[in-house]
């Protein structure tokens, strides 16, 4: 008896190995091997049709002494900032209106908050150029109105980084919210009937009741955006219209944008690879301490 049980059990491991196995080929495939593969070719002076010279760590050596990768690094966090918190900030709150019992059409307004996430890459450039046009821009035409002149956003770094974090959050905001509204609909009614008797407030249910419930969420938007915010690479080029320098000062060059530069545009694949793997490792130190930060808020809380 013992005996098929243990058959029926590795049977059925065997079977969700089987099952399985097509994930495990695709992460090997595209996730561990090109890791690896970039980590073999920053040690060389690679050359993609000619010769590969083993350089040891000079690759590195000279990412840390290039200040334009620092000035990317810099741009990418200021821009990190300005995008991620006041985006996780409006997503929680469109989430909780969302939620809201009563609230007409809530399919068509559910749905409505994915378009800018499926809206493609040449409608976001036509769009944000029309916004933030120098000349004949809507933002700086409204700012004419207040005697303010006028601004190229393009052009100084606050401006550009700012341009840059409202596309971020436009395309991601109502995306995150989603992910937020599915956790808030886990939360039982009974606790929100209870507050609501106990003499509870909007604000006081969002607190203790909203905010505990979905706890894991928040740690995990939080993470998964520090992880895109480190990694953004579209937006930036859409700013610059395809200029891979980022800005004739490199005044919103992101770490992406600079790997991208390296490799495709100045052909130094041993140089871009000590890039990426530099990324990689700002990206899991920047994700681990911002998820440990956000769990030890919620635990206080």
């Amino acid at each position: 008896m013992f005996r098929r049980k243990s058959e029926l059990y590795n049977g059925e491991g065997r079977m969700a190995f089987m099952a399985l196995s097509p994930f495990y080929l695709l992460f090997l495939s595209f996730g561990l091997f090109p890791i690896g593969y970039s980590i073999y070719i920053a040690f060389f002076d690679w050359d993609l049709l000619g010769e590969h010279t083993f350089t040891g760590i000079k690759n590195f050596q000279n990412l840390l002494a290039d200040e334009r990768f620092w000035m990317a690094f810099r741009n990418t966090i200021s821009i990190w900032l300005l995008s991620s918190v006041p985006q996780l900030i409006a997503a929680l709150g469109l989430a909780t209106i969302l939620n809201k019992n009563g609230l007409k059409f809530s399919g068509f307004w559910r749905a409505s908050v994915l378009l800018p996430n499926i809206t493609s890459t040449v409608a976001v450039a036509v769009v944000f150029s029309s916004i933030f046009g120098r000349d004949f821009g809507m933002v700086n035409y409204f700012l004419s109105w207040f005697g303010i002149e006028k601004i190229d956003w393009t052009s100084q770094a606050w401006s550009s980084h700012t341009e840059i974090a409202i596309m971020v959050m436009w395309r991601w905001t109502g995306y995150n919210a989603l992910i937020f509204l599915a956790s808030m609909q886990s939360i039982s009614k009974e606790l929100y009937e209870a507050a609501e008797l106990d003499g509870a407030t909007t604000w006081q249910q969002f607190k203790y009741v909203t905010l505990p419930g979905i706890r894991n969420t928040i740690i995990f938007i939080v993470t998964v955006s520090t992880i895109g915010g480190l990694q953004i690479f579209g937006e930036p080029l859409i700013v610059g219209g395809g200029n891979l320098s980022g800005g004739d000062a490199r005044q919103f060059s992101t770490l992406s944008l600079f790997l991208y530069e390296q490799a495709f545009l100045e052909f130094k694949f041993g140089y871009a690879a000590a890039i990426g793997i530099a990324i990689l490792f700002i990206v899991i130190i920047f994700a681990l301490v911002n998820s440990w930060i956000t769990s030890k808020i919620a635990k206080d809380d």
